[in-house]
């Protein structure tokens, strides 16, 4: 079953300090969402800390971020899930939420940077940094576009961007027209074109970063 998608970016600094001595001091807590031989993985998501956040694994990382949706969600705010105390937290100790994509769209999602990974021959780690990752989501951009080429609003960003872009958009281009005719299009048809807004969103976040982006599922 498919999952919500995250994306952070990191504050290596900050979670050096911050996310290191809230591990020290919730040791408790956070030992039962751990792995098997919780001590050892504790310690060895600490000394990678020491180093840098984006040295952990997806398993650890992910991990982490449960726990703190278990202790920040724990606290509903008029009966719902505490999203954005989860949001904070994470970022005071170094982990910058910034988006997510709900798990209806996630497939879709995944089919999208399969294709661009083949066309591109571009393999997009768990963590990839910025240049690479908004390659990626310009031909994200520019696939979805093509499911709503009606919408003039979204025409003049596309447009712009494709002058800009013109080999990037080239290969969504020829990719969706081998899609068009394929089995199971219009049943993604409705996710490409909701997907055009995360991708648009993504876009704006990172266009200027310099970090790196992390992608983690949450299973």
């Amino acid at each position: 079953m498919a999952e919500e998608l995250y994306f952070l970016k990191t504050n290596p600094l900050v979670a050096k300090i911050n996310l290191y001595n809230k591990l020290c001091n919730e040791e408790d807590t956070i030992l039962s969402f751990l792995n098997d031989d919780k001590k050892t993985s504790l310690e060895l998501i600490k000394n990678k800390l020491q180093d840098s956040i984006e040295h952990l694994s997806p398993d650890e990382l992910r991990q982490l971020f449960n726990w703190f949706k278990f202790q920040y969600n724990s606290n509903p705010v008029n009966g719902n899930e505490n999203n954005e105390e989860v949001k904070t937290q994470l970022y005071i100790n170094g982990i910058d939420l910034f988006h997510e994509i709900p798990s209806g769209l996630t497939q879709t999602f995944d089919h999208i940077l399969n294709d661009y990974e083949k066309a591109s021959q571009c393999n997009l780690q768990y963590i990839s940094d910025a240049e690479k990752f908004n390659r990626f989501l310009l031909y994200g951009l520019f696939y979805t576009s093509l499911a709503q080429e009606d919408d003039n609003e979204k025409r003049i960003l596309i447009d712009y961007l494709k002058s800009q872009y013109p080999s990037i958009y080239e290969a969504a281009q020829s990719e969706f027209k081998e899609k068009k005719n394929g089995a199971g299009f219009s049943k993604d048809l409705h996710s490409e074109t909701v997907l055009f807004d995360n991708f648009s969103e993504l876009y704006d976040a990172t266009k200027f970063y310099k970090g790196s982006i992390i992608q983690i599922n949450n299973k």
